[in-house]
């Protein structure tokens, strides 16, 4: 009786492959008689655990131990059952055998396995081990499908194994690339798979779809039990119909790779249903979950994952956007530094990432310089030459960027014909320059509101430096687009959770008040403060020729300075006629 499960196990044992070559048969026939020898002589010692259909079980694998997963009374009209196991963020070896040989194995956070079965088979086994040694816990659930049920993975050539129903996932800062292997039409029992790339008519596998699903996890928990929960309703095909957010429609035609951006620190589960339109039947795979962060790394790991240095940074960003947002207008200069340091940070800090490999904190702290420097330069532009309008430009520039980014942050942004860069980037840029148009008919009351959005969105970014928020993907979704060349590629979608409800309220709030509040103060002022030094000026050709003005017979200021330098450097000469005392 093991002779036969182990075989049926391992599914076809004549096309098992092994990267792009098969295997010999010989060599084949050799290692599955040495895992079966293995398995009788370590069965004694074996942990067993007994799985029934469709429900959940939590199980713990020993130190340098396996577990024998089992599945017994098998349904006649069952073909063939999958098998998956996930951990938070452990690696797991789930095997066909005893002992995992390449190809009959798979080492992951998030394994599965697919065995068909035999005509008369009612029983089925695989084995659970720690491949670094130490004690692994996780949960796993059996899900069965008949023969009508398209078959995941079953048109395999990528990867190791023969049968491969695992959607596998790598990220980056930018983006989480999820791949996974074409499926096959189902066949019943016993019988021979049909052919792959053979024919491509409506009786072939190329009429299969392919659906991808994406389910958030609570926002900033890292629990297992949140991820246990989250996975338990994603499983099979009805509940992540029912719970999770469909993303796209892939044809057989397309390529079985997608990409998504990089959200770190909130936990993300993909999976892929494949579906058989002639038959109206589907099937699920194995889904696979990420947090775009490492929990083994000592540095920045998930539970740390904010630096220090981009919390001050964004907190001092934070109390000057709550300033600009209800006195911004009132305090002209302070608004202009602010607006010139915004700016010019954003873009050195593009300039800085994509042309050199420092460290982050070095980055941050240059940009912070040439930000106090775009802001210096932004002021002395407007109290030398008294340009208002080109001023108030850049400002306008700047509300056009938050508006731009606003737009594309919705559902807008994840059309087909925004993939294309070029078409991308002319449309943003024609959203930006919309804004500062309107400045020139009414540029106080734009200058106003550019400062209540602007500077509510900063208070916005500093909370986001300690509790995690989707709003800051706003503007770091453009800023990843400037900085990784392949980002056109990924879907942007992100959460939306009680925070983010929380502080889009408070946006609006704080924007509005503070444009309520600056409109009504100056209501009856200038609609902008004069240059100083052209003031300066102004007095000075006054006092030159107005003879009546008080102000012209005194000193020029140099003069002055000059004068009072002498009072505290000279000894004071004494007044009046002294003689000497006569004896």
């Amino acid at each position: 009786m093991v002779n036969q499960e182990v075989f049926a196990h391992s599914g076809n044992v004549r096309n098992y492959v092994v990267g792009p070559k098969k295997m010999p048969h010989f060599w084949t026939f050799v290692l599955l008689i040495f895992s079966i020898l293995c398995d009788e002589f370590f069965a004694q010692d074996e942990n067993r655990v007994v799985f029934s259909f469709g429900t959940f079980q939590n199980v713990s694998v020993p130190e340098n131990g396996s577990v024998q997963v089992v599945v017994s009374r098998i349904p006649t009209d069952v073909s063939f059952i999958t098998l998956q196991f996930h951990t938070q963020h452990h690696n797991a070896t789930l095997s066909y055998n005893r002992v995992p040989l390449p190809g009959f194995s798979l080492t992951a956070a998030d394994t599965g396995l697919l065995s068909t079965l035999t005509p008369t088979q009612s029983s089925l086994s695989w084995f659970l081990l720690s491949p670094d040694g130490d004690m692994v816990a996780g949960t796993g659930v059996i899900l069965p499908y008949t023969n009508r049920d398209p078959v995941p993975g079953a048109c395999n050539m990528e990867f190791d194994l023969d049968i491969d129903p695992n959607v596998y996932l790598h990220y980056n800062l930018f983006e989480t690339i999820i791949t996974f292997a074409p499926a096959n039409i189902g066949y019943v029992r016993g019988a021979s798979p049909p052919e792959c790339d053979v024919d491509t008519g409506p009786g072939t596998r190329w009429r299969l779809e392919y659906d991808i699903y994406q389910y958030f996890l609570p926002e900033s928990d890292l629990s297992e039990q949140s991820l246990i929960v989250s996975l338990e309703r994603v499983a099979n095909v009805l509940s992540l119909r029912e719970h999770g957010k469909r993303v796209i429609t892939l044809t057989s035609n397309d390529r079985t790779t997608m990409a998504f951006s990089s959200i770190p620190g909130q936990g993300v589960i993909y999976s892929v249903i494949v579906r058989d339109p002639l038959l109206n039947t589907s099937a699920s795979y194995i889904p696979a979950h990420t947090y775009a962060c490492s929990f083994a790394s000592k540095l920045d790991d998930c539970a740390t994952l904010g630096k220090i240095s981009t919390k001050v940074f964004f907190t001092i960003v934070g109390v000057a956007g709550l300033i600009v947002c209800f006195f911004g207008h009132r305090f002209f200069k302070c608004e202009l530094f602010c607006m010139g340091f915004a700016f010019s940070a954003f873009f050195f800090f593009v300039l800085i990432t994509r042309t050199t490999t420092q460290d982050y904190d070095i980055r941050l702290a240059l940009t912070a310089l040439i930000g106090t420097v775009g802001g210096v330069f932004l002021v002395m532009c407007w109290w030398r030459f008294g340009s208002v309008m080109a001023c108030v430009m850049v400002v306008g520039l700047l509300l056009g960027f938050l508006l731009a980014s606003s737009v594309f942050f919705t559902p807008l942004g994840d059309l087909d014909v925004f993939r294309s860069d070029a078409v991308f980037w002319v449309t943003f840029c024609c959203f930006v320059l919309v804004v500062p148009i309107l400045f020139v008919r009414w540029p106080r009351e734009g200058n106003i509101i550019a400062c209540g959005v602007a500077g509510a969105y900063a208070v916005v970014l500093a909370v986001n430096a300690y509790i995690y928020t989707s709003l800051s993907y706003i503007t770091l979704d453009i800023l990843k687009r400037f900085l990784n060349n392949n980002f056109n590629r990924a879907f942007i979608s992100v959460p939306f959770q009680d925070i983010d409800f929380i502080l889009i309220t408070v946006w609006v709030v704080l924007g509005v008040s503070g444009i309520v509040l600056q409109l009504y103060r100056e209501r009856n002022r200038p609609f902008f403060p004069p240059s100083p030094y052209l003031m300066w000026r102004q007095g000075r050709e006054r006092r030159k020729t107005n003879v009546l003005d008080p102000s012209h017979h005194t000193p020029s200021f140099p003069t002055r300075l000059i004068d009072r330098i002498r009072q505290l450097t000279c000894r004071p000469e004494p007044a009046g006629e002294s003689t000497p005392l006569l004896l």
